[in-house]
Formats: structure tokens, sequence, C-alpha cells
């Protein structure tokens, strides 16, 4: 595993790089200046999107030729024999962005071959908002330090739940539905940004939609962990790779994974 001076490099690296990603994305969110077409699985893409990566890969692929880059929009290029990876998605909440919803972020993450992701940064421009962490660096929103809550119980907990076909194709709809209700409050912030409101102890679950690739998972999960608490798939595996995620503050996960039925 990397040194903690070494991650602390390559975490200023990331940020730089999601500076120039920001400074991509956000005048085609503002202007809505863009185009728009559907890839083979019915989801939606903009140049945006594109443009976005490309600079990003450029950046990482110019500063670590050593490294392996996977992202949404170029797919794998680099090293693919590297020990190291880095994990992007340029604009997470596509949907988000075409529409005017201001809730959308840049996902840059890297992950070791054996110890998974290691470091992220999540940048919604759009927000005002800059989420970043690292294995043994600790978790920062817009430089201020946080931690998850110390909530013990479902009963006290404030839940984001996001459905979708992929819950009612696993037959567990109903058990959604049951975590809400069991929760003290529950609400639906959807994509990174309930994910980062667990890292920031202001939400203490979050429950994603079924149907998520590596790149919608790496960079949350560093965050999520860098801030105290815990980064699953829906059965409870520590797998960025996996097709869901649940983030807690760690002390509720066995139980919110227990209620989902895996």
């Amino acid at each position: 595993m990397s040194s903690l001076d070494a991650l602390q490099d390559e975490l200023a690296l990331a940020i730089r790089v999601a500076d120039a990603a920001d400074a991509m994305s956000l005048p085609y969110f503002e202007k809505r200046t863009f185009t728009l077409s559907h890839k083979a699985d019915h989801s939606e893409v903009t140049e945006a999107d594109r443009n976005t990566e490309t600079v990003i890969t450029d950046l990482l692929a110019n500063a670590r030729p050593r490294h392996a880059i996977y992202g949404e929009e170029h797919g794998t290029i680099g090293d693919a024999d590297s020990t190291w990876t880095w994990v992007i998605d340029p604009i997470d909440g596509t949907s988000n962005f075409v529409r005017g919803v201001p809730v959308w972020a840049t996902l840059i993450a890297l992950v070791h071959r054996e110890h998974g992701p290691l470091l992220g940064v999540v940048s919604a421009p759009a927000m005002g908002r800059r989420w970043w962490g690292g294995h043994g660096l600790g978790a920062f929103a817009n430089g201020r330090p946080i931690r998850v809550s110390d909530v013990e119980s479902v009963h006290e907990a404030q839940v984001s739940v996001t459905f979708n076909k992929g819950w009612d194709e696993a037959g567990r709809t109903e058990d959604l539905v049951r975590l809400q209700q069991s929760a003290y409050r529950a609400r639906g912030y959807g994509d990174f940004w309930q994910h980062m409101l667990v890292a920031e102890g202001a939400v203490d679950i979050a429950v994603d939609a079924i149907g998520l690739a590596p790149y919608d998972n790496a960079a949350v999960q560093a965050v999520v962990e860098a801030a105290g608490g815990t980064h699953t798939d829906r059965f409870g595996r520590r797998d960025y790779t996996g097709n869901s995620a649940i983030s807690t503050n760690g002390r509720l996960h066995s139980a919110v994974v227990g209620i989902l039925g895996a």
C-alpha cells in the first residue's frame, strides 16, 4: 500500500484534476449549451460528459503515465497492468445535469488492485461543494473536516433511499419501504449526494439504486470510508465493482443489510 505521503501527493493531483473538470463542465451547465444523445442502455450522455472525461484523462495520463485510467465514457487507457487505476465518472447525475438540477458531480478515485479505492474526490461545482478523502488522510467538505454520525439505531436514523427498477426486479422494494418506515426520517437525495451526506454526518444511511458501475462507487466509497463510515454493496460486501451501494455510519450497517434481506 502506498505511504501516506504518497497518497497525499495523489490526492493533491486529484484535486487539481477536479479543478480542471469543473472548469470544463460548469459552463455547459450554466449556459445550457450541449448536445444530448443516448447510449445503448438508454442512459443519457452529453458532450459535456465526453469533453470533461477527456480533460481528466489527459491530465492524469500526463502526470501518471504508469497508472491505468478507467472512465465511463472512454473505457480503459494507460497501463492496464498497473497496480493503480484512476476510476472516474465525469458527470455523475447526467439526468440532473440535462434537466438543470444542480445535483451532479465529477467523481475521481485512485484504486489499488488489492486494497480497493484509497482516495476520492467528489466535486459538485453547481452546488458549490467538494468532498475529498483518503486512507489515513481523513475526509473533508470544502476544506472542513467531516465525520459520520454516531447514531446507533435505525429508528433514530435519517435515511436516503433511491428506488428503481433494479430493486423491483430483485424483489426488494418492499424492504426499502420497510427501511424508510423504520427510520426517523426518510428522503431521496440520490446519486453521489446521499453518500456524501452520510460522510458529513447529516444523513445516517444511504441506499442507492441497483444497476451501478465501478465509476459510480469508487470515489464515493473512498470518501465515506475516510470519514469513518462503511460502504458496501447490498449484500454487505466491500466491492466497488458491485452494482449496488449502501453507505452508513458503520454502526447501522449490519442492521440495514439485514432489513434489505441480503
